[in-house]
């Protein structure tokens, strides 16, 4: 015996109205009654992780970049590769740390490169002495080299010869060389060049 189920069945009486049954309630169907009741979908959740990375990933960032990626890049190939993790407090509050440490570094490299060039600029002429030629010429070229050589002697100072900027120098006279301290900083030197 085969049976339907229906809001009217057995099994899930309808309320009784208190005050009888006599009264015409109307269509018992909500559609019927002229009310639509809405159906809410929710729309799929984005699932997104916020990452650091450990190192450069192409077309992605510079390792310690923060950033969104979808979860399933994050679980199938950062991490398991080992180019990011996921961020925490404790990573982001490290991360600002080591961002004022660099940043500290940063300046005092600058202040630094800034009283290099004070004393440079207090020193005055760097002399130069080459074995002359005819009339004003010298042998050879003076370089950044020997103008490096020159500021170990007279200053103790280390100076990268990669920073110097030096004109073409063939002859005897007064040059000025550029130093490049610091992004930011350069310095400027005047050699005088002589013949002996």
């Amino acid at each position: 015996m085969a049976s339907t189920l229906s809001w009217g069945s057995a099994c899930c009486p309808r309320p009784h109205r208190v005050g009888g049954g006599a009264r015409n309630e109307g269509p018992r169907n909500p559609i019927e009654a002229g009310r639509v009741m809405p159906i809410l979908a929710q729309k799929k959740a984005k699932k997104i992780r916020k990452i650091i990375l450990k190192e450069d990933v192409t077309e992605l960032g510079k390792k310690g970049d923060l950033l969104d990626v979808k979860a399933g890049y994050y679980r199938n190939f950062l991490l398991p590769t080992g180019r990011a993790q996921l961020v925490t407090p404790l990573l982001l509050k490290e991360m600002r740390i080591e961002e004022e440490r660099i940043e500290a570094e940063k300046q005092r490299v600058k202040e630094e490169a800034q009283q290099l060039a004070l004393i440079f600029q207090t020193v005055g002429a760097f002399k130069v002495k080459r074995k002359g030629g005819k009339g004003k010429q010298i042998f050879g070229t003076v370089t950044a080299q020997d103008l490096v050589d020159i500021i170990k002697a007279q200053l103790n100072r280390d100076v990268d010869k990669r920073i110097v900027t030096l004109p073409e120098i063939r002859e005897t006279g007064e040059y000025i060389a550029e130093l490049k301290l610091h992004p930011e900083v350069s310095a400027v030197v005047r050699l005088n060049v002589y013949a002996n």
